[in-house]
C-alpha cells in the first residue's frame, strides 16, 4: 500500500497541472526571496530560451488559432521578466559595490560584450529597444488585435448562419458542423484574449524603463551613501550593471512582442510563414528580376559599395534561373478543360437533395440519440441495405423537430431546389 501511494504521489507530482502550479509559485517567490548569482543566470537563460521558443512557435504555426495558449503564455513570460528584473535589481543594489560580477555572469556579459563596457552606448541601445518595443511593435500589434477581435465578433452570426444552412442542406453532418462552430468560437476567443494580452506587453516596456532608471539612480545613491564609494567608483560599476540588466530584460521582451505581432497579423491559412514567403515573394519571377536589376544599378553608381549590391543581385538572378518556366497552355490542351466543365455541369444537374423528416415533440425521444433514440441509426442502416441489395441510392435523411406539429405527428415537407418545388 505504501509503495502504491509513493508511486501515485510521484505520478501526481510530475503531472503538467502540478508543474505549472509550481512554476507560478516560483515566479511569485522571486518577487520576495533573494536568489544567488548562479540561480539568476539560469533563470535569465530560461527567459531567453522561452522567448525564442515562443517566437519560433508563432512563426511556424499554420493558423493563428494553432497557438491558442499564446495570450496566457504571454502573461506568464511578462510576469517572469518582471520577477527577474526585481531579483537582479536586488542583487545590483546589495552587491554592486563588490564589482561587475555582482549580479551574475549573464548581466556582466551583456554589459561588457554587447556594448563594450561603454555606459553611454548601452543606454542609447536600451532606449532604442524600448522605443521599438513600445511605440512600433506593441502599438501596431495592439491595434491589429483590436480590429481583428471586433471584425471576428461581427462576422460570427453570418458564419453561424452559413454553417446552419450547410447542415440543413446535408452538405455537412453534425460532427463537421460542431467542429466548425468550435473553430469560430476559438478564433473569437483568441483575438479577444490577444487584444487584452497586448496591454501586458505595453506595461512591461514601461516597467522596464522605470526599473532601469531606479537601478541607475538608486545604485549611485547606495554606493556613495552606504558603501562610501566615490562618485567615479560608483559610476564605474552601477551604471554598467544597470545597462546589462536592461538589455538582458529587453531582448526577450522584444522577441516576445514580435511573436505577438506575428501571431496576430497572420491571415488564416493552412501553410506556415516560410512557405508563404517563398510562394508569394520569392516565387514571382518579375519581382526577383526587377529587384536584381535595381541592385545592379545601385552597385554601379559612383561612391556606392559594389560588392554587397552585386552579390545580392547575383543571388537573385540565380534564384530566377532555378525557377521552372511557366508554359502557356496550347489551344489543343484547352479542349479537355471544356469537356470537364460540361461533365461538372451534368453532375450539378443530377445533384440529389437531402430528405427532411419533421417530427412532433412527442417523438423526440425516438430520434434523439442522447436519450437512447435509434431512429437515425436505423435510417442509415436501411439506406445502406437498399443500396447493397436493390441498387437504389436513397439521399441522406435529416431528422429535425417541429414544435408546430402535433404530439405524435411526422411530416416530410416538399423539397425545393432552384426556387421550384418538386
Amino acid at each position: 500500500m505504501a509503495a502504491y501511494q509513493l508511486a501515485d504521489f510521484r505520478r501526481d507530482a510530475l503531472s503538467p497541472e502540478i508543474l505549472v502550479g509550481v512554476v507560478f509559485l516560483g515566479i511569485v517567490a522571486l518577487l520576495v526571496v533573494p536568489i544567488p548569482n548562479a540561480a539568476l543566470d539560469i533563470l535569465l537563460a530560461m527567459s531567453i530560451a522561452i522567448s525564442a521558443m515562443v517566437f519560433l512557435t508563432a512563426l511556424f504555426s499554420e493558423r493563428p488559432t494553432d497557438f491558442s495558449i499564446f495570450p496566457t503564455l504571454l502573461l506568464i513570460a511578462t510576469l517572469l521578466r518582471l520577477a527577474l528584473n526585481i531579483a537582479s535589481t536586488r542583487l545590483i543594489l546589495l552587491n554592486g559595490h563588490e564589482g561587475p560580477d555582482a549580479a551574475g555572469q549573464i548581466i556582466q556579459s551583456f554589459a561588457q560584450f554587447v556594448v563594450g563596457g561603454n555606459v553611454g552606448v548601452g543606454i542609447v541601445i536600451f532606449l532604442i529597444l524600448v522605443t521599438i518595443n513600445f511605440v512600433v511593435i506593441t502599438k501596431g500589434s495592439g491595434r491589429i488585435a483590436e480590429v481583428a477581435a471586433r471584425f471576428t465578433l461581427d462576422a460570427m452570426p453570418g458564419k453561424q448562419m452559413a454553417i446552419d444552412a450547410e447542415l440543413a442542406s446535408g452538405a455537412i453532418n453534425d460532427v463537421q458542423a460542431r467542429e466548425r462552430r468550435g473553430e469560430i468560437e476559438q478564433q473569437a476567443n483568441f483575438y479577444g484574449a490577444m487584444d487584452g494580452a497586448n496591454k501586458f506587453v505595453r506595461g512591461d516596456a514601461i516597467a522596464g524603463l522605470i526599473i532601469t532608471a531606479v537601478n541607475l539612480l538608486g545604485g549611485l545613491a547606495v554606493g556613495m551613501l552606504q558603501h562610501d564609494l566615490s562618485i567615479s567608483e560608483a559610476a564605474s560599476v552601477y551604471p554598467v550593471l544597470t545597462v546589462g540588466d536592461g538589455l538582458v530584460s529587453q531582448m526577450p521582451a522584444l522577441v516576445v512582442s514580435t511573436a505577438a505581432g506575428l501571431a496576430i497579423s497572420r491571415a488564416s491559412g493552412r501553410s506556415d510563414f516560410g512557405k508563404q514567403v517563398i510562394a508569394q515573394i520569392l516565387g514571382v519571377r518579375n519581382v526577383l528580376l526587377l529587384t536584381a536589376a535595381f541592385l545592379t544599378v545601385l552597385g554601379l553608381l559612383p561612391g556606392f559599395p559594389t560588392l554587397p549590391f552585386l552579390t545580392i543581385a547575383g543571388a537573385l538572378f540565380y534564384a530566377v534561373t532555378r525557377q521552372p518556366a511557366v508554359i502557356a497552355p496550347s489551344p489543343v490542351e484547352s479542349e479537355p478543360v471544356a469537356e470537364e466543365s460540361e461533365d461538372n455541369a451534368l453532375m450539378e444537374a443530377l445533384h440529389v437533395d437531402a430528405l427532411t423528416l419533421e417530427v412532433g415533440y412527442g417523438l423526440l425521444a425516438l430520434v434523439d440519440e442522447g436519450r437512447g433514440g435509434d431512429v437515425p441509426e436505423r435510417v442509415k442502416k436501411l439506406r445502406r441495405q437498399m443500396a447493397q441489395e436493390l441498387g437504389i441510392l436513397v439521399p441522406p435523411v435529416r431528422v429535425i423537430d417541429n414544435l408546430q406539429l402535433g404530439c405524435g405527428r411526422v411530416r416530410s415537407p416538399a423539397v425545393r431546389r432552384r426556387g421550384r418545388s418538386r
